[in-house]
């Protein structure tokens, strides 16, 4: 599980956008796509290489204030995406 602290970033040759075919954000890379759900895209849109794991994390419950878990529904994604090789931590 990521530290509080540590900022996510995309791995190189990854890039995040929104397909309209899809009707999801989506992970591009050389070799494919990998569709995501609301929730990860919800997160993915707020990674950006300068933001902490906890400054996301405040700003999703901020979009999202009745949503229950968020916190814990996103640092358990941050470990999925980081096992998973989508994000690197610094």
């Amino acid at each position: 599980m990521p530290e509080m602290n540590a900022v996510p970033a995309l791995r190189a040759h990854y890039r995040l956008q929104w397909e309209p075919a899809q009707d999801c954000h989506v992970l591009l890379y050389p070799e494919g796509m990998i569709k995501l759900n609301g929730s990860a895209g919800e997160i993915m849109s707020c990674v950006d290489g300068e933001r902490s794991v906890e400054q996301i994390i405040s700003a999703l419950q901020t979009r999202f204030p009745d949503a229950p878990g968020v916190a814990e529904d996103t640092l358990e994604f941050f470990t999925v995406a980081h096992d998973k090789r989508w994000l690197e931590f610094g």
